[in-house]
């Protein structure tokens, strides 16, 4: 937790103040590709060190930037900042029989995320990563966790979810540990984002892919 007594660390808060800007007008920031050393690094802990100004402002920026993208979660780690702050948003498509259990996911920022799961249940989908452009593959997680986060406010939360949110939630917390997605994936799965609308979209639960391209569910 932080709040109005966190001592703010001025050096850092200028090199953010600086990352911000070279969004310029649009806000919309570089995604950090695989291979750069800040996406394998462990964050460091939020307890205050930006103002809040600074803040609601990488916030902002790290907003526009994900939906520009688009896409459902940026953790800072993407935008080359090693501290534990992610976003993420997603919203109910038109499928209401989607398998994925995709449900309304309103607009979080997420400090100092945690999870454990809250099951011994699983699911496997393709999943893909702005970090890991223009790829995507099959990656088993935890059905329900129970998360916890800081809020922008420093606010702690503590929130079982569930299907789709629960493995975004998944997903961008790992980030922030040094963890992409495709470090545990179905590595026979890997596709690109083409063949997998050409060859596996109609098929949620890739039960034809795992077929075909030969790895286990």
């Amino acid at each position: 937790m932080f709040g109005k007594n966190a001592k703010v660390d001025l050096e850092l808060n200028r090199i953010v103040e600086q990352l911000i800007k070279t969004g310029g007008k649009e806000k919309i920031l570089p995604i950090v590709q695989a291979g750069e050393p800040v996406l394998r690094q462990q964050t460091i802990a939020y307890n205050g060190q930006l103002s809040k100004h600074t803040l609601l402002k990488l916030i902002d920026t790290m907003h526009t930037t994900m939906l520009e993208a688009p896409g459902v979660g940026l953790a800072a780690t993407q935008i080359g900042l090693g501290l534990a702050l992610a976003v993420v948003e997603d919203h109910v498509r038109d499928d209401e029989d989607d398998p994925r259990e995709i449900a309304e996911f309103p607009f979080h920022v997420i400090i100092n995320p945690t999870y454990k799961p809250a099951s011994d249940k699983t699911a496997s989908f393709f999943e893909g990563c702005l970090s890991f452009d223009g790829y995507q593959a099959v990656r088993k997680r935890w059905l329900d966790i129970e998360a916890e986060w800081d809020d922008e406010d420093g606010k702690r939360h503590k929130e079982r979810l569930h299907g789709w949110p629960a493995r975004i939630f998944q997903h961008e917390t790992d980030h922030l540990s040094g963890e992409l997605y495709i470090d545990r994936a179905e590595i026979r799965s890997l596709t690109t984002t083409e063949n997998l609308e050409d060859y596996w979209c109609n098929d949620p639960v890739p039960t034809e892919a795992a077929e075909e391209l030969g790895f286990a569910l």
